[in-house]
């Protein structure tokens, strides 16, 4: 046992490792050059007028940065990261395929766009996400050689492996569209959302890796580990350039698979409890909105203004103070995230050593 687990240290972790780095220092460059093209081509953000006023001077601030982890990200995969090719095809084909609709939605929103709309109206936007949830979700529940043959695992810490059926396949669906969709609210700060999809594909790197059975997961996620990251080099405050929704979908997207294809999707909300708050009092507003005015007639606001960062900033925070405390609040909770991970490889160890009979007993010889 000690020597299989060193040999999945020496060899797996390190390849992760290394590409992280690599992805770094890719990214890194490619970035440089990004920006080239995006100023060139002029391709600069339209910021809402019903947000916070004090982000209008952002308008025009560069977007669709998402490219410079998307670009680097699928080609050091795809170059060293395919040694069971079922499986990496299926979160990078999720990434690119969230990119592409994020794209499309980004250029709607660009601030010489001369439609009045920020980008694919919710409805058209939401449709199209749910589509393509469907179809993912379908990939993994389905058995080879359609599909990756996941069949509704999930692993529940101090209990184990427990098989849900064909309710994976709406669950897993639904979780695609949401994590999506809260890492692109969450993307409403300087570094909030790049920091954050740091840390949470951080965790399911060590996850995955503690599990010894989704390396090629692992190195995934300590690939995006090193490409958001380096992607924080230009997002920082004052931001050179937005992640947009080709980013934001796309990584919510990839995030979301990870999570699935590795059975440890119960953790997920735990591990991106920012990305949940921000989705939750989006939701909650606009719930209590509603409630208030067809209750009352006058409608109520539960939050200063969703999502939640906006409500603190409000309240006085500053985008520094806001990004920092939530990149904490993350960390710890990915601590408990990650222990819950450990429970239930403790558990399952445990089993499979009561599961072991007992050596016979011989008898000394005469």
């Amino acid at each position: 046992m000690q020597e299989a687990l060193r040999n999945l240290l020496v060899r797996d972790m390190s390849r992760a490792l290394l590409l992280a780095a690599g992805a770094f220092v890719v990214t890194l460059i490619f970035g440089y050059f990004w920006l080239k093209v995006l100023r060139r081509y002029q391709i600069g953000k339209r910021v809402r007028v019903d947000g916070p006023q004090t982000h209008l001077v952002k308008t025009g601030t560069l977007t669709m940065g998402g490219m410079m982890i998307l670009a680097p990200v699928v080609i050091l995969t795809m170059a060293f990261n395919l040694v069971d090719r079922w499986s990496m095809l299926l979160p990078i084909a999720a990434m690119v395929l969230y990119g592409i609709l994020g794209a499309v939605d980004d250029y709607l929103s660009l601030e010489r766009s001369k439609k009045e709309q920020y980008g694919f109206s919710e409805q058209v936007k939401f449709i199209l996400q749910i589509v393509l949830a469907l179809l993912i979700s379908l990939f993994l529940y389905l058995p080879q050689p359609f599909g990756l043959a996941n069949s509704g695992l999930v692993r529940i810490p101090f209990v184990g492996t427990y098989d849900i059926g064909f309710w994976f396949f709406p669950l897993a669906a639904f979780i695609i569209v949401a994590t999506s969709n809260a890492v692109n609210l969450t993307d409403g700060l300087d570094g909030l959302a790049g920091w954050n999809l740091a840390i949470a594909f951080g965790a399911y790197g060590v996850i995955t890796f503690l599990s010894g059975d989704f390396t090629n997961l692992m190195t995934l996620s300590f690939t995006l580990v090193g490409a958001c990251v380096a992607f924080l080099w230009y997002n920082a405050h004052p931001a050179q350039v937005f992640m947009g929704d080709l980013g934001s979908l796309a990584l919510g997207a990839v995030l979301a698979v990870i999570a699935l294809q590795s059975q440890q999707w119960l953790l997920l909300p735990i591990i991106g409890i920012v990305f949940v708050s921000e989705a939750a009092s989006s939701a909650l507003q606009k719930a209590y909105y509603k409630y208030t005015r067809w209750r009352t007639g006058t409608p109520v606001r539960l939050f200063r203004m969703a999502p939640l960062h906006h409500h603190f900033e409000l309240g006085g925070w500053s985008e520094t103070q806001i990004t920092q405390r939530f990149v904490m609040i993350s960390m710890v909770a990915t601590f408990l995230g990650v222990s819950l991970a450990l429970t239930f490889h403790k558990e399952a160890q445990t089993a499979q050593r009561e599961s072991v009979p007992p050596p016979a007993l011989i008898a000394p010889p005469r």
